[in-house]
């Protein structure tokens, strides 16, 4: 049976998830954890081919990591992003909401955009897993390229949803891709995968000023057209 007591239906799981990055100290039972990551595994993908591939760290290999990237960060590490991060060559209306984005992320915690410093400190934050027990870091064969990233994307929003089912929030995040040699070096990346993006999981600290951003969506008509 099910552990999932509230009950959702899809729309409204979709509702439910935002992208939260204040979360409690205490971590997810272990069971609950595999039970999320076996029901995910239902995902769709091109000819069933399931490129994904998950390594979920938790307890003190998550400590180390988040003190190995940060220490990185603090000497000059620069990011070694294989795949194309998302927010690279925007323009026009994309580079709009992305300014917007931003801006409603920062205000909310009052920081100014011309403090670079607090930038930079709640950046930082993603190296951190803004506090989150657990890190998922999703990978693929880097020999695929943006099709095969679909099936990621679907695979992640399942996950995602998923996590709300169960009571629990997640950040998705594709700082985690950033830096991937200290993450090799706590958990087994498959040979011949690189990181395409992460995922910060936990219970969210109700009332931290940081959950309280929200973000809009664009009107039906600038995404979608119907055609009869």
């Amino acid at each position: 049976m099910s552990t999932n007591e509230l009950g959702l239906t899809v729309i409204q799981a979709l509702q439910q998830r935002r992208s939260i990055r204040g979360f409690e100290a205490r971590e997810v039972p272990a069971e609950l954890i595999e039970e999320i990551f076996t029901k995910a595994s239902m995902a769709p993908s091109n000819c069933n081919t399931q490129p994904w591939h998950v390594n979920v760290v938790s307890g003190e290999a998550r400590k180390k990591l988040e003190e190995q990237l940060m220490a990185g960060i603090m000497q000059g590490a620069k990011p070694q992003f294989h795949f194309k991060p998302g927010d690279m060559d925007l323009s026009g209306v994309y580079k709009e909401r992305q300014f917007d984005c931003a801006a409603r992320y920062y205000g909310t915690m009052g920081i100014e955009r011309s403090d670079r410093d607090k930038r930079n400190w709640l950046m930082a934050k993603n190296w951190q897993f803004f506090g989150a027990p657990h890190a998922a870091f999703i990978s693929m064969p880097k020999t695929m390229g943006e099709v095969n990233a679909i099936d990621i994307g679907v695979y992640l929003q399942t996950l995602m949803l998923l996590l709300v089912e169960h009571g629990l929030a997640s950040c998705p995040q594709g700082a985690l891709a950033a830096f991937p040699e200290p993450v090799k070096a706590i958990t087994p990346i498959p040979e011949g995968n690189e990181l395409i993006v992460g995922l910060s999981f936990g219970y969210e600290a109700v009332g931290e000023q940081i959950n309280k951003v929200t973000m809009e969506r664009a009107p039906l008509s600038d995404t979608v057209t119907f055609t009869n």
